[in-house]
């Protein structure tokens, strides 16, 4: 018998793509893909070694995993990527990065269909 919960995860990641995702471009180096995201955040308070708590604030992407393909391969996220996003007439260009010893993407959901991909704001195109 088939997971339920599997396939309640499946159906609600479809339609997260179908009713609260736009369209963004996932770079790495030449190679890039559109897909549909979903945007979020996530706010970390990282510790330096001084003891001083910073707290850094993220622009999430949830990408369905399996749309992340690059030069034909299912891709992970790394450090670097870059993720635009059209907002009105502007093209924003997002960098794939975390601070500290945090890692820059996360499953979403407990049967890693989703990525949470975690960006910071680098420019404009």
């Amino acid at each position: 018998m088939a997971d339920l919960l599997e396939q309640s995860s499946a159906w609600l990641d479809g339609q997260r793509k179908k009713f609260l995702a736009k369209t963004v471009t996932y770079c790495r180096g030449q190679a890039e893909v559109s897909c549909p995201a979903t945007v979020g955040r996530t706010t970390f308070e990282v510790e330096d070694s001084t003891g001083v708590v910073e707290r850094f604030e993220s622009r999430d992407f949830i990408i369905t995993a399996a749309d992340l393909v690059l030069d034909g391969v299912v891709a992970l996220p790394e450090r670097g990527d870059r993720i635009r996003e059209t907002v009105g007439e502007a093209t924003l260009v997002y960098e794939v990065v975390s601070p500290g010893q945090e890692p820059c993407w996360r499953w979403s959901d407990p049967y890693r269909l989703a990525l949470r991909i975690h960006t910071k704001q680098v420019g404009t195109a």
